[in-house]
């Protein structure tokens, strides 16, 4: 404290002068001229004629706050803490807020907690939301269930900021009493709650709000994210992989008060995190948003929302984590400075933060012994109710279609895009395996299967008969998950995820150059969507319209129940 005070008086030298700045101030909304003092990470004082132990004279460069992502589930990225982190601190990203939700389906508190020690020693922050729905609905099987009680054994940790997003919010609204008790465990320590209420509005908006949930990452058109502002709820704007509603929101960067408003990524698969919260600050200034304002949605605005009082800005007290860029249209940071320190100079990392050290991790892929005749469906008729998916987006329709007919049993008919579609119970070994019927894959032989199937990340196979759906699930059960394509009895492209079925320990160069194959492979066997296993790894997931697959059956969202493909197919 001494040292600060006297670097800021200008009666000391500081660790770290940056001379001739054009400082992006996000709490005056201005730009000025001046030198950033930096001392024992801090930044002591701004202003003019500073001298430090090293000085970097940047020329009238810019200097921003450096991006902070709101909400990210880190196991999207299918790498380690480490590998997700070599490639978005050259981005500028030095803190992120992570839900570790999805290797908590998995592996529960094993699973937050190896998180956390995975990204220990690492050069960017990395503050945990607590899962709040594990399972997300009682409709499937995951390998834990987290209670409030579970919580509170974390919720007090200073790395803990609170409970992550509320999916159940008909849970919410109907008082449920292990919605309640989650709810009450964060509002008694001070946490924030994130909330998940997509068409949310009205009144039940308003029970979601006063219950303390104080965000939504879900908006995709203005007039939903305007009715959650005026509640006073922040408003999370989502860019991940499979979910884009930046230029949807727009007009609301433009035309409302912005300092509610957040950017995050939620799920990104690797290819994508080379431009990453600076993507979304770029793109929102090319759109026409005011650039100053950019800044302080991608740093200040999420700080404060979190309650991290010393990040979002440039000013003393704070810490030095900042930007320096060349212009403020690029956002492509020349240098990166985490806590007072160079970690990033011309795009490269200055030091190699690899770590030989081995986190113990069990085999999370426990799957009763199948054969491939438990991948058939006893045929009821030729007309059957299937999922449609919608390319570039979540939800899917309920359509009747017509399937083949061999040997008494329902297959896959390639002529009209009707694939069979199971769902394999991959943590407790009961046998579960839920059968039905998906088109838009566009298969013409072959079979995909992959452990990422949101959100209890059961194993999800599709395929165009049954011999090479086995085939598939059976390489994902000797490799600990992942993703596979078979042809013909033959694997031709996969990528082991051994980390809970869900990450792998390979780099990141590894990871990417595997999941281009498997597109690729997907592709030569017929398929014509873009990313196959993103759109797959939704289609288990029974919160989001209209028909999804989970290990216990077919679930039709609009009854909200369970469904036999057969009954009433022919009039939907």
């Amino acid at each position: 404290m001494q040292d600060i005070i006297n670097v800021a008086r200008g009666l000391e030298k500081a660790d770290l002068v940056i001379k001739n700045a054009n400082i992006v101030n996000v709490l005056s909304e201005e730009i000025h001229k001046g030198d950033i003092a930096i001392k024992d990470g801090i930044i002591a004082g701004v202003g003019e004629n500073y001298s430090g132990e090293k000085e970097i004279d940047i020329n009238g460069a810019y200097v921003t706050p450096s991006f902070i992502d709101g909400h990210v589930h880190l196991e999207s990225s299918m790498m380690l803490p480490n590998e997700f982190a070599k490639v978005v601190l050259p981005a500028g990203t030095t803190t992120v807020i992570c839900d570790p939700h999805e290797i908590s389906n998995v592996l529960g508190l094993h699973g937050i907690s190896f998180m956390h020690e995975a990204v220990k020693n690492l050069p960017i922050d990395v503050y945990t939301m607590l899962p709040s729905c594990v399972p997300a609905t009682p409709f499937e099987t995951s390998g834990f269930d987290l209670n409030s009680y579970d919580l509170s054994l974390l919720i007090d940790k200073p790395w803990v900021l609170g409970l992550a997003e509320m999916m159940n919010y008909p849970g919410v609204l109907n008082l449920d009493n292990n919605v309640m008790a989650k709810l009450e465990l964060a509002k008694s320590s001070g946490k924030r709650i994130d909330g998940h209420a997509p068409y949310l509005h009205g009144k039940d908006l308003c029970a979601y709000a006063a219950s303390g949930v104080k965000s939504d990452h879900e908006c995709t058109t203005p007039e939903e994210a305007i009715e959650k502002l005026r509640l006073g709820m922040y408003i999370m704007i989502r860019e991940g992989t499979a979910a884009k509603d930046l230029d949807a929101l727009i007009p609301v960067l433009k035309s409302c008060n912005t300092r509610k408003c957040i950017f995050v990524t939620d799920d990104r698969h690797p290819s994508d995190l080379v431009e990453h919260i600076n993507g979304m600050v770029r793109r929102s200034v090319e759109a026409g948003v005011d650039p100053i304002k950019a800044v302080q949605i991608a740093s200040l605005n999420t700080a404060e929302y979190f309650g991290l009082k010393d990040l979002g800005a440039i000013a003393p007290g704070y810490r030095a984590d900042l930007l320096i860029l060349p212009d403020m249209k690029t956002f492509k940071p020349d240098i990166v400075i985490k806590n007072g320190n160079v970690v990033v100079e011309n795009g490269r990392l200055c030091r190699d933060f690899s770590t030989d050290d081995a986190l113990s991790m069990r085999n999370s892929v426990n799957v009763k012994w199948i054969t491939p005749e438990d991948f058939a469906i006893p045929a009821q008729g030729e007309e059957v109710r299937a999922l449609e998916v919608i390319p570039h987006q979540l939800i899917t329709k309920s359509v009747t279609s017509k399937v083949k007919i061999e040997n008494g049993n329902a297959v896959s008919n390639t002529d009209t895009d009707t694939l069979k579609i199971c769902v394999i119970e991959r943590h407790r070994a009961t046998g579960n395996i839920g059968k039905g019927f998906v088109k838009g894959f566009n298969l013409k032989c072959g079979a995909i299967a992959s452990t990422v199937a949101h959100d209890s990340h059961n194993m999800i196979v599709i395929g165009t008969n049954d011999a090479d759906m086995y085939i598939a699930a059976v390489a994902l059960i000797k490799c600990q998950g992942g993703k596979v394509v078979v042809k013909d009895g033959e694997i031709i492209s996969q990528l082991p995820l051994p980390i809970a079925g869900l990450m792998s320990d390979r780099d990141f160069d590894h990871v990417v150059k595997k999941c281009s194959e498997l597109n690729q492979a997907a592709h030569s066997i017929g398929c014509k969507l873009e990313d196959p296993f993103m759109t797959m790894g939704f289609l288990s997931l029974p919160v989001i319209p209209e028909l999804k697959v989970t290990d216990k059956g077919v679930f039709d969202t609009n009854k909200f129940d369970f469904v036999d493909i057969f009954e009433g197919a022919g009039v939907l």
